[in-house]
């Protein structure tokens, strides 16, 4: 069994590294991928562990994107994650450097997202939030401050109310266009994985429409198997795949205590059982298009 999409403490999971291996361990998985948002800090610490423990490990990094070069002025667009697999090398300095440059964004984002709260009657401190998040501080920490402080009852709450991309504290970021992502990674010498396409906007002919023009961007991937999908999506989607010829891609999406009901390697009740082969078949077909 494998779990390609997880999560650590060093973005907006609740679980260290050196952990995260020694759990993927005693649940059987034979390899496991960290795609923490914005960097590879996780996977780097995972790297000695994962070693020691005899699970291979996978480079990957899910990065925040927006879906349109325009922006409509005082829309804030909901943000389109892409994942990024490096199966063969590690990506590139060049797209380790940019990498910073979205940790800074980040940093931004949350003190513009500070003000705004306090200028709703919201007082909560950025090193608050650092308790929870202590190498990336994200809304999903941000989010239990407030359940600590009796603002909301629930993480849930705090973004439908303050964090959510059109809630009452959003607050815009500097992210890449969706292309511009895809053409990152790419160019790193990874492979770009639309992640969980359930959470788009887009339905039917829409998401249809909205795959092939990143088809033509250089996508080479889109997550047929996630926690939220259901057997009905991952055939859907399965489907957009053979289309237009896509790698598969999947994983629990589990971020520890920050995503309860999700168990690493298993999802929700089971739905991401992915056997060794689906990685191997990554491989090979991502071998394939290089060529």
């Amino acid at each position: 069994m494998i779990d390609l999409h997880t999560h650590t403490d060093r973005s907006d999971g609740s679980t260290a590294p050196e952990d995260l291996v020694r759990q993927a361990a005693t649940e059987g998985l034979r390899a496991l991928g960290i795609a923490d948002h914005d960097t590879l800090a996780g996977y780097e610490a995972a790297v000695p562990i994962a070693a020691a423990c005899g699970l291979e490990l996978i480079c990957a990094v899910e990065l925040s994107t927006r879906p349109n070069e325009h922006r409509e002025p005082g829309k804030r667009e909901r943000s389109v994650h892409v994942l990024g697999y490096w199966l063969q090398e590690p990506p590139s300095m060049e797209f380790r450097d940019w990498l910073e440059t979205q940790q800074a964004s980040r940093r931004r984002r949350n003190a513009d997202l500070m003000m705004k709260l306090q200028q709703l009657g919201v007082c909560i401190r950025i090193e608050e939030a650092e308790v929870y998040g202590r190498n990336q501080v994200g809304r999903p920490h941000i989010a239990r401050v407030l359940c600590d402080k009796g603002y909301v009852s629930s993480v849930q709450q705090a973004f439908d109310v303050y964090l959510a991309d059109d809630a009452q504290a959003a607050v815009e970021r500097d992210e890449p266009t969706l292309e511009e992502g895809i053409r990152l990674i790419q160019e790193s010498g990874g492979m770009a994985s639309l992640a969980h396409p359930v959470r788009l906007p887009q339905r039917g002919s829409e998401l249809v429409r909205l795959v092939q023009r990143l088809a033509e961007a250089g996508l080479q991937g889109i997550e047929v198997h996630h926690s939220e999908h259901s057997p009905t999506d991952c055939a859907e989607y399965a489907e957009i795949a053979r289309r237009f010829d896509l790698i598969p891609t999947g994983g629990s999406d589990f971020h520890g205590e920050n995503k309860p009901g999700i168990r690493l390697g298993w999802g929700k009740d089971g739905n991401t059982c992915l056997p060794y082969s689906f990685l191997e078949q990554m491989r090979e077909l991502c071998t394939v298009k290089r060529h």
